[in-house]
Order: C-alpha cells, then sequence, then structure tokens
C-alpha cells in the first residue's frame, strides 16, 4: 500500500498537490465557525448533583438572575469608606443601569463590608444568556471602560471580578498565549530545522504544510462538533497549534530522513520518495494510528470536555496523517534536490556519529544500559504517588496580575471570597407540598454550621412553595482546593442530613461543578487508560507481528507516563513548593507523553526489525537502528519537546505546568526511553521478542522455515 502511495506521489506530484488544494478549500468555505465554551458544567453528564441543581433552578426559578459580575470598590488610598463614598457608589451604578448591554439584567449596591473598607455591586445576568457566549465575555470590557468614566474625579478604585469576569479574563489570557505560543513554536521549528538540514525550503515546508493542515482539521473539527454537539474546550486551539506543528514536523522528518538515506545511496528522486514512502510509511502510520487511537480513546470519557477534545485531536492528527503520507511526498518529488538548497553537505554520510557510538555501546551492554535507563524511569516514577491534584482554575488558568484576580484579593479585606460566585443549595419536596417554615429554618441553620460557609442568606422560596433556594458564600474562592474540599464533604453531608423526610437536598454552584469534575476525572482514570493501553498494544501487534513485543514497549511507555508525573512533582510541589498540580496534568501528559512517546518506540523497533531482517544479530540489529533511527528520532524529539515547551510561555501555571510535564515527557520518551531502554530490552531478548510471528527473520529463512514445516 505505501509503496503504490510511493509511487502515486512521486509519477503524479501535481495531481496530489491539487487535489489537496481543491479539498482544503471546499473544507474551509463549507465549514461552520469554531466555537468554543467555557461552561464547566456543560462537560458533565445529568446524573451528577451539579447539574441536577442546575436543572431544578431552571424549573422552579425560572426568573432567577444569576450573577454575572461583581463590581468591588473601596478607596484609593486604602481608608474605610465614609458616606460621601457611599454616595459616590451609589451614583455610580446609578449611571450604569442605563448603560448595561443585553448581557446584563441590572445592577444592584449592597451595603459596604462591616468594616467599612469593601463594598460591592451585583451585575445580574439577562434572561436567557448562560454567561459563556461570545458576547457576554466581551461585555465584561464594555463594563469596565463605563466604570472607569463614571469613577473618574471620585476617590474610589474599582475592580470587576466574578465568574464572567474571570472568564474573560481567562480568555484574554488564552489568546495572548494563542498568540506567543504560535510565533514561539515557529521560530523554534525553523531554527531547530536550519540547523539540521541547513535548507530553507525544509524550514518552511512544515510551516507552510501545517497552515493548510490546521485549516482543514479546525474546518473538520467544527462540523464534527456541530453534527454530534460536542462542546469545543477554549482550550483547544492552543493545544491544537502546538499538535498540529509538533506532530506534523515529526512525521515530514521521519520521512524526509529516510529520503535524504536513500538519495545518498544513489537513487534518483522519484524513486527515492517512493523507496522513502514504502519503508517510513508503515511506521509513520502505525504512529499516527496509535495517536488517533489514543485521543480517541477519551470519548470514553464521562466529561464533556475531554470526549470533545479526543476527536478533535483526533481529527487533527489524521489529517496531518494523511497530509504525510500524500501531500509532503508529492511536494519532495516535485522539489526534488533543490529541496535541500542551499545546503550541499546532505550528500555526504555522516561519520563519526555518535549515535553510531551509542549504538555499538548499546549492542556490546544491553543489559546495563536497560539497567541504567529502566532505573532512572522508575526512581522518577516513584514520585508519581505524591502527586496532589488541585482544582483551582481561577489560580492556574487567570493570571495572578489580571483585573479579576487583583479586585477578588481587595474584596477579602472586608468580605469572604466566596461572595462572588454564592453555592447554591435547594431544598425541594418531592411530593411538590409546600416547605414548612420550621423546616426551611432548620434547614438553613444547619447549613450555617457546616465548613467554610461564611453566611447563608434567607431561603427564596419557588411560586409553588415546593423549592427553596439559599445562597451560601463561603469563606473561600469558590474555586480553591479549601471551597471544593468543603462542598465535597461538609457541605453536601450537612445539606443532605438536614433535608426532612419527603424532600431532596442539592447542592449546585460553579464549586459544585468541580467537586463532580473530580468524581468523574477519578472515574475516567480507571476507563480511559486501560482501553487506550489494550488498543495501542494490538496496533503494535499488528506491526511488529508479534504478542511479546508490544507487552513491554508498553511498560516502557508506562513507565515515561510515571517518570513524567513524577518529576511534574518533584519540580512544582518539593522544589517549587507548590501545594499541588491541577488535576487536568495526568490526562494531559497521557495524551501527549503516551500517545506521541509510542511514536518513537514504533520508529526505532520498526528500523530495529529491518536490520533484523537483512540478517543481523539482535546485538547488531539494535545497534544499528540506534545508528540509523536515533538521529531521526533525537531531532524530532528536540522539536515535538520544543513546541510542547512553547507553551510555558502563555503566562499562567497551567500552561507552564503543562508545558513542562509534556516537553520533559516527549524528552524522557525520545532520549531514555526509544534510544536505550527499549532498544536494549529487545537485543537481550533476542528472537524472543518476536513470537509467533517472527518478524526479525528474513525472507529467505522464513521461506525455507515455511517448507520445513511443509515436508
Amino acid at each position: 500500500m505505501f509503496g503504490a502511495l510511493g509511487r502515486l506521489a512521486s509519477r503524479r506530484p501535481w495531481y496530489v498537490i491539487g487535489a489537496w488544494l481543491v479539498f482544503a478549500v471546499l473544507v474551509i468555505a463549507l465549514a461552520p465557525k469554531f466555537e468554543a465554551t467555557t461552561d464547566q458544567s456543560e462537560f458533565l453528564p445529568a446524573e451528577y448533583e451539579s447539574i441536577k441543581a442546575f436543572e431544578l433552578q431552571d424549573d422552579a426559578f425560572p426568573q432567577q438572575a444569576s450573577p454575572g459580575a461583581i463590581i468591588v470598590f473601596d478607596r484609593a488610598d486604602g481608608e474605610a469608606l465614609d458616606d460621601d463614598d457611599t454616595a459616590a457608589v451609589e451614583e455610580v451604578v446609578a449611571g450604569l443601569q442605563g448603560q448595561l448591554g443585553d448581557a446584563f439584567s441590572g445592577v444592584q449596591a449592597q451595603p459596604p463590608s462591616e468594616n467599612g473598607l469593601v463594598q460591592i455591586a451585583v451585575v445580574g445576568l439577562a434572561d436567557d444568556v448562560t454567561g459563556f457566549e461570545e458576547s457576554s465575555l466581551d461585555s465584561v470590557q464594555d463594563l469596565r471602560d463605563d466604570l472607569g468614566d463614571l469613577v473618574e474625579g471620585t476617590d474610589l478604585r474599582y475592580g470587576v471580578t466574578g465568574q464572567l469576569a474571570q472568564g474573560y479574563d481567562s480568555q484574554e489570557q488564552g489568546n495572548r498565549a494563542l498568540e506567543i505560543v504560535g510565533i514561539a513554536t515557529i521560530v523554534l521549528i525553523v531554527g531547530l530545522l536550519a540547523i539540521i538540514f541547513r535548507s530553507v525550503i525544509i524550514c518552511l515546508l512544515p510551516i507552510l504544510v501545517v497552515a493548510l493542515v490546521s485549516q482543514v482539521a479546525t474546518g473538520l473539527i467544527a462540523t464534527a462538533n456541530e453534527i454530534f454537539d460536542l462542546k469545543a474546550s477554549s482550550d483547544v486551539q492552543v493545544i491544537l497549534i502546538v499538535v498540529l506543528y509538533g506532530i506534523g514536523t515529526d512525521y515530514i522528518l521521519f520521512f524526509l530522513f529516510r529520503y535524504r538515506e536513500r538519495l545518498r545511496e544513489g537513487e534518483e528522486t522519484r524513486g527515492a520518495v517512493a523507496h522513502a514512502l514504502e519503508r517510513a510509511g508503515e511506521a509513520i502510520a502505525s504512529a499516527g494510528g496509535a495517536v488517533i487511537v489514543s485521543f480517541m480513546a477519551l470519548v470514553l470519557s464521562s466529561l464533556g470536555i475531554f470526549r470533545s477534545i479526543g476527536p478533535a485531536l483526533a481529527i487533527a492528527v489524521a489529517v496531518t496523517l494523511v497530509a504525510s503520507l500524500t501531500l509532503v511526498p508529492a511536494i519532495v518529488a516535485l522539489l526534488g534536490k533543490a529541496l535541500f538548497w542551499p545546503s550541499r553537505k546532505w550528500r555526504q554520510p555522516p561519520t563519526g556519529s555518535r549515535f553510531a557510538a551509542l549504538g555499538r555501546t548499546l549492542g556490546r551492554r544491553p543489559a546495563a544500559v536497560a539497567g541504567a535507563s529502566g532505573g532512572v524511569l522508575l526512581v522518577l516514577a516513584v514520585f508519581a504517588f505524591g502527586f496532589n491534584p488541585s482544582f483551582d482554575f481561577t489560580g492556574s488558568s487567570v493570571p495572578k496580575d489580571s483585573e479579576s484576580t487583583v479586585a477578588l484579593e481587595r474584596l477579602e479585606k472586608g468580605l469572604p471570597a466566596g461572595a462572588t460566585d454564592p453555592t447554591t443549595v435547594f431544598l425541594h419536596d418531592e411530593d411538590g407540598e409546600a416547605l414548612a417554615e420550621a423546616d426551611l429554618a432548620a434547614f438553613g441553620e444547619a447549613l450555617g454550621g457546616a465548613d467554610q460557609v461564611g453566611q447563608v442568606a434567607p431561603p427564596q422560596v419557588s411560586e409553588d412553595g415546593a423549592t427553596a433556594l439559599y445562597n451560601v458564600v463561603l469563606q473561600s474562592d469558590p474555586s480553591s482546593d479549601a471551597a471544593i474540599a468543603a462542598v465535597k464533604g461538609s457541605i453536601r453531608d450537612t445539606a443532605h442530613d438536614a433535608a426532612p423526610d419527603g424532600t431532596e437536598a442539592l447542592v449546585g454552584g460553579t464549586t459544585s461543578v468541580f467537586v463532580d469534575f473530580q468524581a468523574a476525572m477519578t472515574r475516567d482514570y480507571k476507563v480511559v487508560f486501560p482501553v487506550a493501553a489494550i488498543v495501542i498494544m494490538l496496533i503494535l501487534a499488528l506491526l511488529l507481528r508479534s504478542l511479546v513485543a508490544p507487552i513491554y514497549l508498553m511498560v516502557s511507555v508506562g513507565l515515561g507516563f510515571g517518570a513524567t508525573l513524577g518529576a511534574s512533582v518533584i519540580v512544582f510541589q518539593h522544589l517549587m513548593g507548590d501545594a499541588g498540580l491541577i488535576f487536568l496534568l495526568p490526562i494531559y501528559i497521557y495524551l501527549f507523553v503516551v500517545a506521541l512517546g509510542t511514536d518513537y518506540n514504533i520508529l526505532m523497533i520498526a528500523r530495529l526489525r529491518e536490520e533484523a531482517r537483512e540478517g543481523k544479530d539482535s546485538r547488531s540489529a539494535a545497534a544499528q537502528a540506534v545508528t540509523h533511527a536515533g538521529p531521526t528520532i533525537a531531532a524530532a524529539g528536540v522539536i515535538l519537546a520544543g513546541t510542547f515547551a512553547a507553551l510555558m510561555l502563555g503566562g499562567n501555571s497551567l500552561f507552564v505546568s503543562m508545558g513542562f510535564a509534556i516537553s520533559l515527557g516527549i524528552a524522557i520518551a525520545a532520549f531514555v526511553m526509544s534510544m536505550f531502554f527499549t532498544p536494549a530490552l529487545t537485543a537481550l531478548m533476542g528472537h524472543a521478542a518476536w513470537w509467533p510471528g517472527h518478524g526479525d527473520e528474513t525472507r529467505e529463512a522464513s521461506l525455507e522455515g515455511q517448507a520445513g514445516e511443509d515436508r
């Protein structure tokens, strides 16, 4: 199959390129707009308590205005507010009433805090507005601009915080991160390719190809989201850039190294393209297939955020894979040897290669190499057991110098941090009867005694009297670990225990959503990881025609995962003193380190099998595999690790921890796992590694064995 693709690309390059351009134009022209959501509740199934609470609120309190934003007023000199300041706040609020956009229903000033240092005004959301639409987020900036004009000339200082403001600041940070990561990724790829190939055209090739692929992939993802009603996370586009450029460049390198090797042996352009694709195509397709399967396994997640990001990334990788097997060879065939311009050293095979020396060392002492590399992975993996998940979305995704964060800090001088987004607790009579006044009072009193509860507002009762809503203000930021722990434990337990017979208590709000996120993630770890591992093992078994090699290859990938998480724990929790790491980190490490790390294992083991089929013993085959595949894996690993390291420039702790962990994991996968551990184990196991398919045998030996069996 790959030989046929190679012949098509080398003999009819214009047909292949033309077909790609037509396909791209159609997809871009017909695809809907890509839209993301930051509403965390949209990512949870209906059986979770927080979602049940949202549904009950919609039924019982359809006119209830959710707080869209919190305006925090204090004096610029830090002193307590006086009567003139309070009057100025009322005047500012009155001035806002006529200027609020369609996203807001109104604004109401609250009394100053007991110590007089802070006064807030609550801006409600309009009906049929969730607060997560693009227009709603944009309205935050309009509100801030209007406030600046109204406060001018007073002694007041203001800041807008709350869920909507934090969402806006997070979005702005994401947009800046998108620009920074995109620029850094392109500069890094161009720079590294210039060092490796010294060719202007090769430096530009991945950039131009991936630019086209990204437009096609984004269009197909948007179409899939619309057809299957998937909820796209707002982080997808940043991650998509890194994945497309990283994986795209890797697969192009896999092909180009093999193409250059064939040219050095004297083959002409067309023959070299066909041969390179025939030899590298299977490894590239298998590697891409493993990545696609890993991403698609996320459809088994109970969280919509992963059920959407999995197919999105799978679509992106699939488009990149097809382009690597068709478009790239066609372009290379069209350019011929001009591809390497202006370099002429590409004709010269490397002499005294460091990888040849590494290969010889590994071939002579595979046990020592396997023990040393495996020992490093194992020691780092031990620290993974100390991983402490953090659910502080605000601290991880919103910069510390953003207005919403600064305003929240000022609010805490006089009010509990939870005032920005109260937890909603519902008491509902299951028979639809009116709730008794005594039961309402007793339930509210019980809630006031739960951990982290700062105050409990008097209940609001629905028109039929069967449902009561209690706004509970927590002492900590609603997205903090302390608030999440309190809702998960004391607050939910208290509400459930205090509910009178015949009634049901439900705890809702943002903090409750995060609690259910935690439960859903725990379930997903037990389902998604094993399923993905089994399917990847099947792909490896089909590629290698072996049942033994896939087992230790997956063991090495598992060690790489553990080592990556363990190293992140060492750096962030032990050295930097962070209380924990964002709870999404293990799933992102799985997405990229396990899936992409398998790519390098496949490339190395496929080359090792090829060398063995030429009649070499297991140790010599391993040495030659490191010599020939080592430079490709090293170059691809550096580029891919570097592209993910660019996430550390994103400006918030989520991107910093993700960038560090994934780039380190890729480096471990490339330079420890694939370069040393995997080939050393294969050399030690010898012929047994390929049981029962004997994929390491030469064609002649296989035919002789088959003839012997026939006799």
